[in-house]
C-alpha cells in the first residue's frame, strides 16, 4: 500500500518560490493563475494502515517544520 505525505507551507506563510514560478508563467503568456504555492511530496510503500500515527510524528518531526509548513497524509490502495 502506498501512502503519500504532502507538505506546505501554511497560508499565513509568505512562499517567495510560488511568487517567483507564477511571475515567470504570467511571462509565459500564461494568466490563468493567480497564486502558486510550493510543496513537497513524500511517497512510503507501507504494509497497511496501522502506521498511521507513526507517519504523523515522522512527517511533524522530520518531514516538515511545523511552525511554518502543514502536511497530509493520504493512503493510497
Amino acid at each position: 500500500m502506498k501512502v503519500k505525505v504532502f507538505v506546505r507551507l501554511k497560508d499565513t506563510v509568505l512562499d517567495p518560490q510560488g511568487q517567483t514560478i507564477l511571475s515567470s508563467i504570467n511571462r509565459m503568456g500564461y494568466d490563468f493563475a493567480s497564486e502558486v504555492r510550493m510543496g513537497k511530496f513524500f511517497e512510503f510503500e507501507v504494509n497497511d494502515k496501522s502506521c498511521e500515527q507513526d507517519l504523523a510524528k515522522i512527517a511533524d518531526e522530520l518531514l516538515s517544520n511545523p511552525v511554518i509548513e502543514e502536511y497530509s497524509i493520504e493512503f493510497v490502495d
